[in-house]
């Protein structure tokens, strides 16, 4: 389902949750009411009892109690809140995602550590930050499957990003020393791993590898001769400049998708590239 205007996407991915928002909206309007405890407390104890400050303390004073009693009546402002922080949020974080793109476009679309998906000339690239251990990647593998079958001009790369403890972290050297090692055959281990049904680990991985006939021998030459510690800080230090918090994001032209937003708004966005040369058309 894609956003309509004026909505805000809750998209689902690993390490993304929205009580971190509910939390930060408590706490605004707690501080507002500290704060207005402060003030009612300054006048009272410190500021001298002029004309002004004598008419004013009531109204101050006040105003901590008129805050709580109002959000107890309608605590439906606190959403309301919420989802306005959202979209300031997001709309920030898009605007420095379009600026990292802009200055980072060989990185993102003519990779070398990467393994490209789909037509491999497209004019159109969608660009996926995944972990093998990623249970919403593995769910979105349909979700680029349905893109490639139905936009014989999109081309998919996927940048591995380890974000789920140290079994990802032995899954990205194995992984990258078999595209290395037998780049024409990535694919069919790509989906292999994500569709196994269990945790990717090291072992898994090689067993992978050896089930397409490139066996520990080769791998641990691979791993020798092209450390994956390059492409690692490559690919970390772009997702930290775009503000990815989470697999799966996508990279679609000027804009950012964060989490597994699904088929539907991939098709969107990509039509929206088609149409007016952006992700999003004004």
């Amino acid at each position: 389902m894609s956003a309509r205007p004026g909505e805000t996407m809750m998209p689902k991915g690993e390490n993304m949750s929205s009580k971190g928002l509910t939390l930060a909206v408590t706490a605004i309007f707690a501080t507002a009411i500290a704060s207005a405890a402060a003030t009612t407390a300054a006048i009272y104890h410190f500021a001298p009892q002029n004309t002004e400050t004598a008419a004013a303390a009531p109204a101050q004073a006040d105003f901590g109690e008129r805050v709580h009693d109002y959000l107890m009546s309608n605590p439906e402002v606190l959403l309301d809140v919420q989802v306005a922080l959202q979209r300031k949020q997001a709309d920030e974080q898009q605007a420095q995602a379009s600026q990292v793109i802009a200055q980072n476009q060989d990185k993102l679309y003519l990779p070398a550590y990467d393994s490209i998906m789909g037509n491999p000339d497209g004019a159109i690239t969608v660009v996926e930050f995944f972990d093998y251990n990623c249970g919403y990647c593995r769910r979105a593998l349909d979700d680029m499957d349905a893109i490639i079958a139905t936009n014989d001009d999109v081309r998919f790369v996927l940048k591995e990003i380890p974000v789920l403890g140290p079994e990802s972290e032995a899954t990205q050297r194995i992984s990258y020393a078999f595209f290395k090692a037998a780049p024409e055959k990535y694919e069919e281990f790509h989906r292999a791993l994500m569709g196994s049904g269990s945790r990717a680990t090291e072992a898994t991985a090689r067993a992978v590898a050896a089930s397409l006939g490139v066996d520990d021998q080769a791998i641990d030459q691979a791993m020798q001769e092209y450390p994956a510690e390059e492409a690692l800080q490559e690919h970390f230090g772009l997702a930290g400049a775009l503000g990815v918090s989470g697999t799966p994001s996508y990279i679609v032209g000027d804009v950012m998708l964060p989490g597994a937003v699904g088929a539907d708004r991939l098709q969107e966005t990509i039509d929206n590239i088609r149409d007016c040369g952006k992700g999003v058309c004004s």
